[in-house]
């Protein structure tokens, strides 16, 4: 282009502008024949040194410039400003163009989209991709709840276990007779189920199984069958007469039976009915019962009426069913404190605050609920007749048959007693507290599954 030209005009050229360049001189003969014998290729003497070139000085000095058919205003002077536009404009005609045509592909090159396999680039010797991790385990579902029965079965596990298990070794190939009835008898008085069930297993089992081959199981089967039979009369549900408001329950036990997280498990299913419930923390000897009555009361969404340590519990029985009827609360518990049942100063203030409350009502204490504690065993069938006597108990609870092997009590009180019961429980939870059916009982204290 006129931009490369003009460059070597400016580098090689010994005009200078508006000069006219003078005409060739005209070479002799000799000159000619000379210039041409010297252009000659010749060979080279390896010994010699490099000849200077042989062009004339002045055939060099016009080396690459401008051929004699340029015209002298060829040769005239071009403006710096005027090439570098050119150069732009070249430049810019070439952008247009490659902009135009489309850019050319290689075809050996291989273009990948989001839908190709992914590249996995190939490791040198000594190297090794890592193991993909693992993905985190899920996490696992939650337990299925168990049912009642369940609970408590694995509640009772303890004492059904045991008692099965020798019933088991008793009767293992051998037939009925006097000696192992007698056998048997003992061994159901020792499990706590008392004597008169003892007997009525004995004397279903003789009149039907008398002489004959029996086995453990068919033992069980009885025993369960005549359990039911105990208990049936028994297993009542709580009545409440909700024509007096408040209805006024009235809980007594021995320390250590559970009385206060008994009171608060009914308060939350009376509460969870939609009944108003209030509870009296009567035991004014240990801060930790008021206190943790308070918490039930505030769990359960109950009102709570308490008093100062060591106060007068009649008293506060007083305040508190004054307070529920103001209120028109449909259910008053009051706890009492836990009392020794040979203590008789002690039971002389349960007997007042009986009194008082029948001052205020003819009726109340509507329901005297008394709560056990299965690990005592026979010790408790001496609580409920002294309590009966005193406080004139109408209902039982019994607590904790989940930690004990005595389990069978339970029967044996029944059975002398006649109390109805009405919940028994199987642990500390709020749902560990359930109505006593005697079929669930039966079966899971001889093991049978339902």
């Amino acid at each position: 282009m006129a931009l490369g030209f003009f460059k070597k005009v400016f580098t090689f050229g010994k005009e200078k502008p508006g000069d006219t360049p003078a005409a060739p001189a005209e070479l002799t003969a000799e000159e000619k024949a000379a210039i041409s014998a010297e252009s000659e290729p010749k060979g080279r003497d390896e010994d010699l040194p490099l000849a200077e070139d042989p062009v004339l000085a002045e055939k060099m000095e016009t080396a690459g410039g401008p051929s004699d058919d340029l015209s002298p205003e060829d040769l005239s002077m071009v403006p710096l400003d005027l090439l570098e536009a050119e150069a732009e404009e070249e430049n810019a005609e070439a952008n247009a163009v490659t902009a135009d045509e489309p850019e050319a592909v290689d075809e050996s090159v291989t273009v990948s989209d989001s839908t190709s396999e992914p590249f996995v680039p190939v490791l040198p010797k000594g190297f090794a991709a890592a193991e993909a991790r693992a993905p985190e385990p899920e996490a696992p579902a939650p337990a299925e709840k168990l049912s009642w029965f369940q609970r408590l079965k694995a509640g009772l596990f303890r004492t059904s276990s045991q008692l099965t298990s020798q019933i088991t070794a008793l009767f293992t190939k051998r037939k009925l007779d006097d000696e192992t009835l007698e056998e048997l008898e003992d061994l159901l008085i020792q499990a706590d189920l008392g004597v008169e069930t003892a007997l009525r297993v004995t004397d279903t089992l003789a009149s039907e199984r008398y002489g004959k081959d029996v086995t453990g199981e068919d033992v069980t089967k009885i025993m369960a069958a005549e359990i039911v039979k105990v208990l049936k009369p028994v297993a009542k549900p709580l009545a409440l007469d909700l024509s007096h408001k408040p209805h006024v329950i009235l809980v007594v036990g021995v320390n250590g039976t559970g009385k206060t997280t008994t009171i608060g498990k009914l308060a939350a299913k009376l509460s969870g009915s939609g009944l108003k419930v209030m509870l009296a923390a009567g035991d004014t000897f240990r801060a930790a019962a008021i206190e943790q009555l308070k918490i039930w009361a505030d769990r359960t969404g109950s009102t709570f009426i308490g008093t100062k340590l060591g106060a007068d519990a009649a008293g506060l029985a007083y305040e508190a069913f004054e307070k529920a009827k103001a209120d028109k609360a449909d259910v008053l518990i009051i706890d009492t404190a836990g009392r020794l049942q040979n203590k008789a100063e002690l039971m002389a203030e349960l007997e007042k605050i009986v009194r008082v409350l029948g001052k205020l009502d003819p009726d109340a204490p509507h329901t005297v609920l008394q709560t056990l504690d299965a690990t005592t065993g026979q010790n408790a069938l001496q609580q409920v007749e002294i309590f009966r006597n005193v406080a004139c108990v109408n209902g039982l609870i019994m607590t904790k048959l989940d930690g004990t092997a005595r389990g069978g009590i339970l029967v044996a009180i029944a059975a002398k007693h006649k109390l109805p019961v009405y919940f028994i429980g199987v642990g500390e939870g709020i749902d560990d507290l359930e109505p006593f059916e005697a079929e669930d009982f039966a079966s899971a204290i001889a093991g049978i599954a339902r």
